[in-house]
């Protein structure tokens, strides 16, 4: 590009007023042409303290955690859903399994719940091994 300004320059020098108009477009030319213009961060100033995000108000109301199911409900507006009597939910409920999964080594090998396990925990220690190493 600089030969071809370079070039214009040499051809106009008859007026030095189209010396200056050709020089003026090479320089326009070369901010049109060139990369684009780095955009500054909007709205963001250096005195400005960013705001931490704020998780969900915990409830410690005792009255209203035994009466009400505290954050179930997922939309905007609404309330939460009141606990109905025990009597009410379906018997299997109340006989799920809470606690820690049994070890592998307390399991029976003869078992399909030993064999889905024993896939599982290959397929952590396989993660943890290649677990930041690239390909």
């Amino acid at each position: 590009m600089s030969g071809y300004s370079l070039f214009r320059i040499a051809l106009s020098t008859k007026c030095n007023a189209t010396t200056l108009l050709c020089r003026s477009n090479v320089v326009n030319r070369q901010q049109t042409y060139g990369y684009a213009k780095k955009v500054g961060a909007k709205g963001k100033g250096k005195g400005i303290v960013k705001e931490e995000l704020k998780g969900p108000e915990v409830c410690k109301d005792p009255v209203r955690l035994a009466s009400y199911a505290v954050g179930v409900n997922i939309l905007k507006e609404g309330e939460d859903p009141k606990l109905k009597p025990p009597e009410e939910y379906p018997e299997w409920l109340f006989q799920l399994n809470l606690e820690k999964p049994k070890d592998l080594h307390d399991m029976e090998t003869d078992t399909w719940e030993y064999w889905k396990r024993l896939r599982k925990e290959n397929i952590w220690r396989f993660n943890r091994l290649h677990k930041g190493k690239k390909f």
